[in-house]
């Protein structure tokens, strides 16, 4: 039986949020254990099993003692565990800015509104395209993000086609990242510019700084 306010943790880590708006801020993370989705990318595999169940409590006393203001919940996916968004809902209270990063394949719905949401919409290439619940874009509030890891030149006419029939660029901040291993960044971004998409173009500066070591 999971016990009422505690969450399996994989690690909590201080570190420079390396993508979406917040970009460059010292930021605390809180990696959450579990995901349900198996993205051919992922960099944080290592967060699949395992972790430790501790509580809410516990866990706000370390992001203290950390001392960052600005808070960044992820994963694996965090809504997998049922006690997030509860969770989310008391670490806002206590006056953090705080970040959820997901993969949109779970509801998004009763997330507290204080929260930035940063929904990975997959892709075709991610392998997991079917995952992404569409119902979430409706539910996406204007502070909130929409990022697409972008694997291929199919993958961009892909996204861009997402984009315009969902108008994801008048709802909220749409966020394009190359995926390392296959997309070169400046093409990606030659892209972008040829077609003047209304988007924020991004690579994640956390690898740029200290390599792929951890996924951080």
């Amino acid at each position: 039986m999971v016990l009422k306010e505690t969450l399996r943790i994989t690690e909590i880590f201080s570190s420079i949020q390396g993508e979406s708006s917040k970009v460059g801020l010292p930021s605390t993370f809180i990696r959450l254990t579990g995901c349900p989705l198996r993205c051919q990318y992922c960099d944080t595999s290592y967060a699949f099993t395992g972790g430790e169940r501790i509580t809410f409590d516990e866990i706000f006393s370390q992001v203290k003692s950390i001392g960052n203001r600005d808070i960044c919940v992820t994963g694996g996916e965090p809504l997998a565990q049922n006690e997030a968004k509860d969770f989310l809902k008391k670490l806002t209270a206590l006056q953090y800015h705080v970040s959820l990063e997901t993969s949109g394949s779970i509801s998004i719905d009763n997330i507290d509104s204080r929260v930035k949401i940063v929904m990975d919409i997959k892709t075709p290439d991610s392998g997991e395209v079917s995952k992404n619940d569409w119902n979430n874009i409706s539910l996406m509030k204007k502070t909130d993000e929409f990022k697409f890891v972008i694997c291929s030149d199919e993958d961009y006419e892909w996204s861009k086609t997402i984009l315009r029939k969902y108008s994801l660029d008048k709802k909220s901040i749409v966020l394009f990242s190359p995926c390392t291993e296959s997309m070169e960044a400046s093409h990606l971004a030659d892209l972008i510019l040829k077609d003047r998409l209304k988007v924020r173009f991004q690579v994640q500066l956390h690898k740029i700084l200290w390599g792929d070591e951890s996924g951080r």
